[in-house]
């Protein structure tokens, strides 16, 4: 049933004009924004008042227009189906710095692409796939019925999605030469890398860092965000080559960290269009 329902809203959201869908979304957003939790909203405006240094009317304004915007991009996710090169600019206006990707590319040794949950993440796929570029998505299986639809409108454009928890058909996927895309930005538990992110230590994934030294790969930031016009824009950053010494944990740390502040100094540019409502700090360092 629930299946059927996307299905129906995705060709209703497919033929709203660009300035009715943005206002449609908006409206979606600020309409669940009362429903979201106290204390998460407690904790979104604690942690972006410690990051950014802001009083609370700024922090509590940033933490809204965070949550508000998801509104948007569940819209924008519903129109990716039947997505093509043609239409793709309705959706993100320019991809910036594809010569970096092919440059990571040249060796024909495979690419992890980084990213965070910031912007609308779930068009950087679709956006490189349709420009020549097939991505591999590393993604979180959904305990829902939503599942099948999200990653149908993920695979639409061409891209593969493999659950994270497989990682052996992900380093297929690099010896094969693919680009593989990973979001590098959540709490990972005390399976991740301490490491610094808006100066207090923050357990983070280490998979780039580690698949990167283990293949002898390229890992390419890249982060996208929503401009005035409701269109967003893709950046490509330059390819990062794995320092490898024998210390293969500090080599991995080291990594983790560079990339980490590269992904804070993307925050620190579009602080409202991160994912603020995730508690990043939820897990302490081992004493």
């Amino acid at each position: 049933m629930l299946y059927a329902f996307l299905r129906v809203l995705s060709k209703i959201a497919s033929r709203l004009p660009l300035a009715g869908r943005c206002k449609l979304g908006d409206l979606l957003g600020t309409l669940i924004w009362p429903f979201v939790p106290r204390r998460r909203k407690q904790m979104a405006q604690a942690n972006i008042s410690l990051s950014l240094g802001v009083d609370r009317l700024q922090a509590d304004k940033i933490a809204k227009d965070s949550a508000v915007r998801f509104g948007r991009l569940f819209l924008e996710m519903l129109c990716l189906p039947g997505l093509t090169l043609e239409t793709l600019p309705k959706l993100v206006s320019r991809i910036e710095g594809m010569d970096n990707l092919r440059q990571a590319q040249a060796a024909g040794r495979g690419a992890i692409v980084v990213t965070a949950h910031s912007g609308n993440w779930e068009l950087i796929g679709p956006a490189l796939s349709l420009h020549g570029f097939p991505m591999v998505g590393v993604a979180q299986k959904q305990h829902s019925n939503s599942d099948r639809f999200i990653n149908e409108c993920r695979t639409s454009t061409g891209m593969q999605i493999i659950y994270k928890t497989d990682v052996r058909s992900i380093l297929r996927m690099l010896i094969s030469g693919n680009i593989v895309g990973l979001l590098i930005d959540q709490d990972a538990h005390q399976d991740g890398a301490f490491v610094e992110f808006f100066g207090r230590p923050a357990s983070t994934p280490k998979g780039a860092a580690v698949m990167a030294r283990m293949q002898d790969v390229p890992i390419v930031p890249l982060f996208i965000h929503g401009e005035a016009d409701g269109r967003h824009v893709l950046a490509i950053q330059e390819p990062i080559r794995m320092e490898k010494t024998a210390d293969r944990e500090k080599d991995v740390w080291e990594m983790t960290q560079r990339l980490t502040r590269i992904v804070e100094n993307h925050i620190r540019q579009y602080p409202q269009q991160w994912f603020w409502l995730h508690n990043r700090w939820k897990t302490s360092p081992p004493a």
